[in-house]
């Protein structure tokens, strides 16, 4: 059912009696395996960045002659990487009366006129407390989304927010485009073999592929029941994946409701981070209260994060795929 809008009363908030259930899923598997909203690093700026450099390619023509000059001087140029921390801030009020009246109880619903009421407890003891929970459920999955799909922005004033450049967006180098097609294993070995030639999955503990439902099916399909491999599972910062077999390493596949049903992502995941703006004497997503209006208890949730994502070449992408197939719905 849909949320509220202002102040939480015992008219737009009813208690009801019973056990709790969440009918919305929580899980944030990208983030939670590069560090979660505790773990990650610090920057002392909106604006943060990391560094880069390459190599000259190997050759087996650079011998040179006994008693030879030195050759010309040559150095390797550093490059830099950019990102912001984006602001995640949320508000919540609930009134006095809501706040005391724990015990009242809204109708069942039913027609029966015996059903008015259910013998039962509520298990919503502080309704501000229970609301703050749920906020940051929900700021946890709107950093999931837009450090897989973010598009990077750092406007010149403040009329517009800050948006952190999502791990998707940021690939550039390793793209495949599916054309529409189904997944095919070939498609994924040659993703793998590009990403790998430029540096990434080289550690195989967080090298990962990862995808919405129907691509994992297709992943699983391709790579364990049509090879009859025994699937495996392994543990990657908390978050338990499954690991599929590739001649480039054993790859962990995290299933993501987030990702974009026609795109996988190939994800040196050792290589990315969650920053965090820490606002003095206070932290990062921090609890606070707010001004009193009324009879009332105001609060806010508040921090500002980023996504360090390392060498882009790290990474790949298969974009456009196909993304159901006969009897099957898209996921």
């Amino acid at each position: 059912m849909p949320g509220i809008t202002g102040q939480g009363t015992t008219f737009n908030l009813p208690n009801f009696v019973g056990d709790l259930f969440a009918e919305t899923p929580t899980d944030t598997p990208f983030l939670s395996m590069i560090g979660g909203l505790t773990g990650g690093k610090a920057t002392m700026s909106t604006l943060f960045q990391w560094q880069g450099y390459d190599l000259r390619d190997a050759a087996d023509d650079r011998q040179r002659v006994e008693g030879a000059d030195a050759p010309d001087p040559r150095a390797r140029a550093r490059f830099n990487v950019v990102n912001v921390c984006e602001i995640h801030q949320e508000a919540l009020e609930v009134s006095y009366t809501k706040l005391a009246a724990t015990g009242q109880f809204n109708s069942t619903g039913s027609d029966h006129p015996g059903s008015v009421g259910i013998a039962g407890t509520n298990p919503v003891a502080n309704e501000l407390d229970w609301q703050i929970r749920q906020a940051l459920v929900q700021i946890a999955r709107d950093i999931e989304k837009t450090f897989l799909t973010g598009t990077f922005a750092n406007p010149s004033t403040n009329a517009d927010p800050r948006k952190t450049q999502g791990i998707l967006a940021a690939i550039e180098t390793n793209i495949e485009d599916g054309g529409g097609a189904a997944l095919t294993d070939d498609m994924v070995i040659d993703l793998l073999q590009r990403v790998w030639q430029n540096g990434g999955i080289q550690e195989q503990d967080t090298a990962t592929l990862m995808a919405n439902g129907w691509q994992k099916r297709q992943l699983t399909e391709l790579f364990i029941t049509d090879r009859n491999y025994q699937e495996a599972t392994r543990n990657v910062g908390g978050v338990s994946v499954t690991t599929i077999e590739t001649d480039f390493g054993r790859l962990n596949v995290v299933l993501n409701r987030h990702m974009p049903t026609d795109q996988i992502a190939v994800v040196s995941v050792e290589q990315c981070a969650p920053v965090f703006l820490n606002v003095p004497g206070k932290g990062f997503l921090f609890v606070e209260p707010l001004a009193k209006v009324g009879a009332a208890e105001r609060s806010q949730i508040y921090g500002e994060i980023g996504l360090e994502y390392g060498n882009e070449k790290a990474h790949g992408k298969i974009t456009n795929l196909q993304v159901s197939g006969p009897g099957s719905s898209e996921s």
